[in-house]
């Protein structure tokens, strides 16, 4: 089997010889994963340093075979340990049977038919929020969002109010993520030990997200009330393999891996989607048009999102342009033969959602956002992981059904009361892949009540 790869010579940039391709990923990630695509096909490899070798992969059908056929001769990408300072053995991270099992305990809180209990949270925190927006006043709505997400997902999860969860874990969550985007990107990582300046705020962040959540926990497990929050449904929730409850380590790693994973997801998937509203007036004036049939004066409801189908379509388009999680790191944990292609142990693989999304074998004039190209059966005429913004398999994002709902309802409640322009004399608006994919510089917004 040794000799299978070459069945299919694989192909890359050169690089330098100590640095690789490092520096040429470094500078931006999107434009060098999308160019070797481009040039070198389905399966493209380069070196990050010396000895790291990885493999670009953009085809759906290799990709499903990686995330859901052969997903057991995977584990995630390494650079996420770094994510391990503060989430520990989170869903996130956690790995083989642990995984499976974590996976099995925690589902029930984000069945569809339990996360329609959370959509008037939803509806009541972002109208909250934005009642305080005065009109004609410019607004930064990468910060925006981050405030609604943030007081979206500490009332859904901990039945805290905006200012208790901004004060206790919005605050250290920003320090905490610019941080280790930092050291997931350094060449060398300096252990957390040594007393430099970055490591003392790094910790200093993890330490008062710990005690935070170990604080919520203890309060909670003293009370006597009935929450049905996600808190109250992770306390209650039991192992499938012996029937224990979640222990308060295994509940901090948790609760800290979904806040993480679904609080700036949501939060720059919803920035994106209002910039390109206000670069598409046409589709704005749809969205209003189907949000007066479905609504009109009278408040929102949770049953209005499954009405909402072109809203719906404008959040998947935006995912589609700009997915958050552009890239999907896995490490061959067993050798293992992949198409045509043989990889082995030790070796990396990344795919990108944003290159896939954006190739046109599979979407027409595929960097335009046409929100009608989802009307219809759009999804199932491509392969399935030509359009993956959650990732999929056994590690498909668990608070995806959360995270389309909540954003529907979001811009739903906004474009009720504002419609949009962006500021003038804006910066120029670039992607910044960190974690996740963000606005550089954010997005700057006039709002105007109607």
């Amino acid at each position: 089997m040794e000799n299978s790869r070459d069945w299919h010579q694989i192909n890359g940039p050169r690089g330098s010889w100590l640095y690789g391709n490092l520096k040429a990923f470094q500078k931006n990630p999107l434009l060098f994963l999308t160019q070797i695509s481009n040039v070198y096909g389905d399966v493209a490899k380069f070196r990050l340093g010396p000895f790291q070798k990885v493999y670009h992969v953009s085809n759906p059908d290799l990709i499903k075979e990686i995330l859901v056929t052969k997903q057991k001769s995977f584990i995630k990408s390494k650079d996420l340990n770094v994510l391990k300072d503060v989430v520990g053995e989170g869903l996130l991270t956690s790995e083989k049977e642990l995984h499976l099992q974590q996976r099995r305990q925690i589902q029930p809180a984000f069945k569809k038919a339990h996360i329609t209990h959370y959509a008037q949270d939803m509806i009541d925190v972002t109208a909250n929020y934005i009642s305080h927006w005065a009109d004609g006043r410019e607004y930064l709505m990468s910060k925006e969002m981050m405030n609604v997400t943030l007081g979206i997902i500490t009332k859904t999860m901990f039945s805290m109010n905006f200012d208790e969860g901004s004060q206790a874990i919005g605050q250290p969550i920003e320090t905490y993520m610019k941080l280790a985007v930092k050291r997931m990107r350094a060449i060398v990582r300096l252990p957390l030990w040594l007393p430099t300046k970055n490591n003392r705020e790094y910790k200093k962040s993890i330490d008062k997200l710990e005690q935070t959540l170990a604080n919520i926990i203890e309060e909670r497990r003293k009370s006597k009330n009935r929450h049905e929050d996600l808190l109250g449904m992770l306390m209650k929730a039991r192992s499938d393999v012996n029937g224990l409850r979640m222990s308060d380590q295994q509940l901090m790693d948790e609760l800290m891996t979904i806040f993480l994973a679904g609080h700036e997801t949501t939060a720059n998937a919803l920035t994106w989607t209002l910039y390109l509203l206000t670069q598409h007036p046409h589709v704005m004036k749809k969205l209003n048009e189907e949000l007066s049939e479905v609504i009109g004066d009278r408040n929102i409801q949770p049953d209005d999102f499954s009405k909402l189908t072109y809203t719906q379509n404008v959040f998947w388009e935006s995912l589609r342009l700009f997915p958050p999680a552009y890239v999907i790191g896995r490490q061959v944990e067993d050798e293992v033969e992949i198409g045509d292609y043989f990889f082995q142990k030790g070796e990396m693989i990344l795919m990108s959602p944003y290159v896939v999304h954006r190739n046109p074998l599979y979407f027409k004039d595929p960097t335009s956002f046409i929100p009608e190209r989802f009307e219809g059966n759009l999804l199932k005429t491509l392969p399935s992981f030509a359009f993956f913004p959650f990732g999929g398999g056994p590690r498909v994002c668990i608070g995806n059904h959360f995270a389309v709902m909540e954003a529907v309802l979001v811009l739903a409640s906004i474009f009720q009361r504002f419609n949009l322009t962006l500021a003038p004399d804006h910066h120029d608006i670039k992607p910044q892949p960190l974690i996740t994919l963000r606005p550089k510089q954010g997005i700057r917004v006039i709002v105007t009540k109607k």
